[in-house]
């Protein structure tokens, strides 16, 4: 029994330096591992019980919710150049949102008014019939694995249940065909958006953009 119980505390002390001391590319990797572990089993499920939504945090992949320009483009529009700020956005997307009854002064008081950020990671609250409203950013799944993060632009009621309408703020549209945006009934819906971490979701995207090449097809 000593020799059993001094075996396991020698190579306990052996790990434990291993881990938190040697400096290596093997220690390192090993604490990436932990890290991962601990987070993917341990801290992300906590977390879902207390936001109460099974996906509490996501990591935003498209620009579909950024005020500025993409490949030159916004709303549709395009342009050589482009002063962002939230007047230059509504001059440009404005009249949209005014066709839907939301007016400026409005838009300015929803959670996000100046949008937000490929890279950027959304924590996410429980979302149902009582606490979701026009202007909240709702994540909701489409017809690829990955989910859509949008805006709330109409809510209605149907047979008794809430019905959304979403549109990413980058966008100019609601998105149509397979994903459905015009339509969203509760059992798509996975949470809403509560809080913005600016460029962490950038690891994630950077690692499947690096396995992209290995023939690995990721679908966003």
């Amino acid at each position: 029994m000593e020799k059993k119980e001094h075996f396991v505390h020698r190579h306990g002390k052996r790990f434990w330096h291993f881990i938190w001391h040697e400096d290596s590319i093997w220690s390192w990797l090993a604490n990436v591992i932990i890290a991962f572990m601990l987070i993917r089993f341990v801290v992300y499920p906590l977390l879902g019980v207390l936001l109460g939504t099974s996906f509490p945090i996501v990591a935003v992949v498209s620009e579909s919710m950024e005020h500025g320009l993409h490949n030159e483009v916004l709303c549709g529009q395009k342009f050589d150049e482009f002063a962002e700020s939230f007047d230059a956005y509504w001059n440009t997307c404005g009249k949209w949102y005014e066709n839907m009854g939301i007016t400026k002064s409005e838009f300015r008081k929803f959670p996000f008014d100046n949008g937000f950020n490929k890279g950027d990671v959304i924590i996410l609250w429980r979302a149902n019939a009582g606490n979701v409203d026009v202007g909240d950013i709702l994540i909701f799944q489409g017809p690829k694995p990955q989910p859509i993060i949008h805006r709330v632009v109409k809510v209605t009621e149907k047979g008794g249940t809430f019905v959304y309408q979403t549109k990413g703020d980058h966008n100019s549209d609601s998105l149509g065909g397979a994903y459905g945006e015009t339509e969203i009934t509760l059992e798509r819906v996975l949470g809403q958006g509560v809080v913005r971490l600016p460029y962490l979701g950038w690891i994630k995207i950077l690692f499947v953009d690096a396995v992209k090449p290995l023939g690995i097809r990721i679908q966003r």
